[in-house]
């Protein structure tokens, strides 16, 4: 079937989730390039979300599929995102941005202005240092429980049957607990944290058994109190984007996370993040 909208005519799907374009759609560079790079759509919206980008995959995949248009600042982010992919292949294309040129690269101060959008832009101990800065930002390090947050984690807690629920705020060094029902110790140093993980992630971070994990299977927190065996994490999304902190649900047996369960964790992040962002 041919759907025809604004500037692409999207002539089919290969059964690899690639999309074809009409040779025609030259009018919007960026979403024609993107589809010649034959990327998949949950592929490179990952990547755009990892860049602080907040269109969910289906308006991303509407765009590629021309039945709608994006504000030229998401195009521009969908480029650099489809670039860095491109980069990972050894591919040699290039996705210009929404002017058509190549480069998307503002001066420093237009590069923080950015948030996480602008991360690609930024060395590691920068876009560590701007995102310590959304961290200081919340205005929550060291304040009291409040019941805005609590209630989020008790919703958590009960609905999964977990023995833990936590919204956590990562700073330089600890992970300071804004809400906590269960057992976990408040300020606990950063590198042991499953939540510093998290925290590098564009989506959710699940370990059914923490046991056979090779990435935490020697953290203290399993061998010991605690005793973690599962753990799902969502990154929490401060100021321009940055991630400060985590939702997680924490259990002391191994068990399966389904995608309707990630579902669910991702509503409730959403719901923590608008109190954070208030």
């Amino acid at each position: 079937m041919v759907v025809r909208g604004f500037d692409t005519i999207v002539v089919g799907l290969h059964s690899t989730g690639t999309f074809i374009v009409d040779q025609h759609a030259h009018q919007d560079p960026t979403r024609a390039a993107l589809i010649e790079a034959g990327l998949l759509v949950r592929e490179l919206w990952i990547s755009y979300f990892s860049f602080g980008g907040n269109l969910s995959q289906l308006e991303v995949d509407a765009y590629l599929k021309g039945h709608f248009d994006i504000p030229v600042f998401d195009r521009d982010v969908l480029a650099a995102a489809a670039n860095e992919l491109l980069k990972d292949a050894s591919s040699a294309m290039q996705v210009p941005n929404s002017t058509g040129s190549q480069a998307f690269m503002p001066d420093d101060d237009g590069r923080r202005m950015l948030g996480a959008a602008g991360a690609f832009l930024l060395s590691a101990a920068e876009v560590e240092s701007e995102r310590l800065d959304s961290v200081t930002r919340t205005h929550l390090l060291d304040t009291p429980g409040e019941e805005r947050f609590d209630r989020i984690t008790r919703q958590a807690k009960n609905h999964f049957k977990v023995s833990t629920a936590t919204i956590a705020l990562i700073d330089d060094r600890r992970q300071f607990l804004k809400s906590m029902v269960g057992n976990v110790s408040q300020n606990m140093p950063r590198q042991i944290s499953f939540c510093n993980a998290t925290i590098r992630n564009a989506g959710p971070l699940i370990v059914n058994d923490a046991r056979t994990d090779p990435r935490f299977k020697a953290n203290p927190l399993v061998l010991g109190e605690p005793y973690i065996r599962f753990y799902a994490g969502h990154p929490l999304q401060g100021l321009r984007g940055w991630t400060v902190g985590t939702l997680c649900i924490i259990d002391q047996n191994p068990r399966n996370f389904s995608p309707e369960d990630e579902q669910t964790l991702r509503e409730l992040a959403v719901s923590a993040e608008q109190e954070i962002n208030t």
